[in-house]
């Protein structure tokens, strides 16, 4: 983190900066048995890519609503980037029926219909598949992505005091979301570059999105992000935390 860094967004940009093949985000699925894992460059791209979407297809903004109905999931985590990115507000869990955009996984695509606006489609599956048949009324993201552009300018300056997070019935902006992960990283046990966090914590929360993303990426760390963690015994679980070089935990 540097100190001009007043929004997710910019968090990252100096993260590619600083060292681009480091991991950023290892993301298991322990109901799939699906592993990916993203460097900084890697997951930059992806975020680039969203961002254009974004920005371009979709006509989003700043100060648009973005509502988020997906799960603690790597291109959850893209997709909260590409909102910083945009000027976007990340609206994680809400309200379809009063978003600009809705992006949606597929066990909540009746919810996001209620969306007068853009609607996204994401298949979840592992290697970032597409759906086998496009949802009717929505963007496949996985179709739609790959062609984007690999760098990303927005069209207006963002605002690092303007909303830029919902989650939990709570605003944040991108300062706000800036100055509360660096605070509370020492606290997750994030004690800077090289500090590697398990999190198994849903996205629903700040206690999930700190742990699970901002937090790690304030202080130059990373993340090893498990959903479905239930489906490990612990011996399991003190192998991954083992190979996967976890220096903290949060479940």
């Amino acid at each position: 983190m540097n100190a001009t860094d007043r929004t997710p967004a910019d968090l990252l940009s100096s993260a590619l900066a600083a060292d681009p093949g480091r991991p950023l985000v290892t993301f298991y699925d322990d109901a799939t048995g699906e592993r990916v894992e993203l460097s900084v460059a890697t997951f930059a791209n992806w975020v680039a890519k969203t961002a254009n979407l974004l920005q371009g297809d979709l006509a989003a903004g700043p100060g648009d609503r973005v509502a988020l109905l997906l799960p603690a999931h790597w291109q959850t985590a893209v997709w909260l980037l590409a909102c910083s990115a945009v000027g976007a507000v990340a609206d994680v869990a809400g309200d379809p029926a009063v978003a600009d955009v809705v992006v949606s996984g597929p066990d909540s695509l009746d919810a996001a219909r209620a969306c007068p606006g853009e609607r996204v489609a994401l298949a979840l599956r592992p290697l970032g598949g597409r759906f086998p048949q496009t949802p009717a009324g929505f963007l496949d993201y996985a179709v739609e992505v790959p062609g984007q552009g690999d760098r990303f300018a927005p069209f207006a300056p963002v605002d690092p005091e303007a909303p830029a997070l919902i989650v939990a019935g709570r605003e944040f902006s991108g300062a706000e979301v800036v100055e509360r992960a660096a605070a509370e990283a020492p606290s997750l046990g994030l004690t800077g570059p090289g500090s590697r966090l398990l999190s198994a914590v849903p996205y629903d929360t700040w206690e999930g999105l700190g742990a699970g993303l901002y937090a790690p990426l304030a202080v130059g760390g990373s993340v090893v992000l498990c959903r479905n963690l239930d489906r490990l015994d612990e011996d399991a679980l003190a192998k991954r935390i083992e190979s996967e070089r976890v220096t903290a935990v949060r479940r």
